[in-house]
């Protein structure tokens, strides 16, 4: 596909509106509504979402994640405590979600500070996960270079063989992030790029100030 090509891939927008008149006061009010729209519409993975971070080396990287669980505390994921993405939240807290739910021409970006979990919820998710997802937080170094996938394989049925007689534990290295939001945008695809953008701001007084953004 050439330049000509790629420029001419564009889609008109028309689906809905979103105005600063008619959201709901709470971004998370806001936010469970837009979700619940999203799963009745079965959109699949409805929970993936990208997560940005930017590490000691201000080199950003970005990545998707499944979102398990949020409430008005925040936006919670699991991952591997070793793995790159916890690396620079240890070293830099602040970073971004965005879910682009594109069957809705929607995008919902939250820019916040991320934090581990308490060990007791994280045991209790991963307690409700498959086996095969279990074993699989044992078996993999995640970011680590491997000898290969067969290494991969042969790591796998070590930790299958080692739990096949008792529960799964959590490992240690294990759990889950909560990302505190301090700005929260709500963006609905509209037509001619004339896109609908409200942001939500976290002020001094921990109240949420409502803005509409120029597309």
């Amino acid at each position: 596909m050439n330049a000509e090509d790629i420029a001419r891939i564009r889609k008109e927008y028309t689906l809905n509106s979103l105005d600063e008149e008619t959201v709901l006061q709470s971004p998370f009010a806001q936010f469970e509504h837009w979700w619940n729209e999203a799963t009745d519409s079965k959109i699949e993975e409805v929970n993936a979402m990208t997560l940005a971070t930017v590490g000691k080396d201000a080199v950003p990287e970005a990545r998707t994640v499944l979102l398990k669980n949020f409430d008005a505390n925040g936006f919670v994921f699991f991952t591997n405590y070793n793995s790159a993405k916890s690396s620079h939240l240890e070293e830099n807290p602040n970073c971004c979600l965005l879910f682009f739910w594109k069957e809705m021409e929607r995008q919902v970006k939250i820019v916040g500070v991320a934090e581990k979990i308490s060990t007791e919820e994280s045991i209790a998710y991963f307690n409700s996960r498959p086996d095969g997802s279990k074993i699989g937080a044992w078996a993999s170094p995640q970011s680590i270079a491997v000898a290969g996938k067969a290494w991969l394989k042969e790591t796998f049925e070590f930790y299958r063989e080692r739990f096949k007689h008792g529960e799964i534990p959590k490992p240690p290295h294990w759990g889950g992030f909560r990302v505190k939001p301090v700005k929260i945008e709500f963006w609905q695809g509209r037509p001619s790029r004339m896109h609908d953008r409200i942001v939500y701001t976290l002020n001094k007084n921990k109240s949420w100030d409502i803005k509409r953004l120029a597309p």
